[in-house]
């Protein structure tokens, strides 16, 4: 019953263990902080050994020859949303100044809409996407946190790579893929689990995501959350489409903002002085963001990949390689 019911509604698998639990940290944010292994699988906590978990097993059914396949399509979503984050925010900050337009600061635009949300586009693609998607992960990590920011700002050679992060988020998959090549056996134990696991992942992510950061970001942050998914996703997708040839469903995958793009405009203020009287403003407001696009995000997803195609559900006569 409870299975049925998550396949009905767009992306339920992952969208209502989110919203589940969410509402569990908006209404009763200490009740998974008792400790021990509860914490540890329940909360948010456990979001990076749960996606470490997912993509060692989605590693596995990687293979080798799909490894351009995987830059091509990672560096086309990562580049995509860069230019679309830093193009909007850096045309605002010229037009209007640091202070914005509408209430939204520049530091806000650009902290939001360059930083997309890996978790949820790795539950995505193990939805609607196939191996070579789910492998693009590592890659997108790089716009995970202020590097993109500073690039944008202007302030890029005060920041640097974080290459020990990046490594980190390769290596999972790195490995699977070692073990799936070598013994196809292996491929097909771990294989399947990196889509079992998908309802734990939305849950734990949902256990990070206050629902009140809606109306503290205001209808600035409404705003922004919106820029972020319909704005930055179709130019994702058009890119998608038109440069990599693919129906576009992991364009609005990456249609999101991370969960510590909420920290961005801090870190930035901390390098560059002058954007410290918009940290508070720009703060909720990339709050506000992150819990938008997290549940517009797969909804759009779900339904685009559906009606345009995608490897888990082509439309007829078409083919994906």
């Amino acid at each position: 019953m409870i299975l049925k019911f998550l396949k009905k509604v767009p992306a339920g698998m992952m969208v209502i263990p989110l919203l589940l639990g969410a509402l569990l940290n908006t209404l009763f944010p200490e009740a998974l902080q008792i400790g021990g292994l509860t914490t540890a699988l329940f909360s948010s906590a456990g979001t990076n050994t749960l996606l470490g978990a997912q993509l060692f097993c989605m590693g596995t059914a990687l293979q080798v020859k799909d490894m351009p396949k995987v830059l091509k399509r990672g560096g086309v979503l990562l580049i995509s949303k860069f230019i679309i984050g830093a193009g909007i925010g850096i045309l605002v900050g010229k037009m209007f100044g640091q202070e914005g337009f509408l209430g939204l600061t520049t530091l806000a635009i650009i902290s939001a809409v360059t930083n997309s949300n890996g978790s949820v586009y790795l539950t995505l693609m193990g939805n609607y996407g196939d191996q070579a998607d789910c492998g693009c992960f590592p890659l997108l990590a790089l716009n995970d946190g202020p590097f993109f920011t500073l690039v944008a700002l202007g302030a890029s050679g005060l920041a640097n790579i974080p290459f020990m992060s990046l490594l980190a988020a390769i290596i999972p998959v790195a490995l699977g893929m070692i073990i799936g090549n070598l013994d196809h056996g292996m491929r097909d134990i771990f294989a399947p689990m990196g889509t079992a696991i998908i309802p734990l992942i939305g849950f734990a992510l949902g256990t990070g995501i206050d629902l009140l950061s809606i109306v503290k970001g205001g209808m600035s942050g409404i705003i922004l959350g919106l820029l972020t998914v319909f704005v930055g996703g179709a130019f994702i997708v058009l890119c998608d489409k038109f440069i990599t040839r693919r129906p576009g469903y992991a364009g609005w995958a990456v249609a999101t903002t991370a969960g510590n793009a909420v920290a961005v405009p801090a870190a930035v203020a901390l390098i560059d002085k002058a954007w410290e009287p918009f940290v508070a403003a720009a703060t909720v407001q990339v709050a506000a963001s992150v819990v938008i696009s997290c549940i517009l995000a797969p909804l759009i997803t779900n339904w685009w990949a559906k009606k345009f195609g995608c490897p888990k559900y082509p439309l007829e006569g078409q083919k994906f390689e």
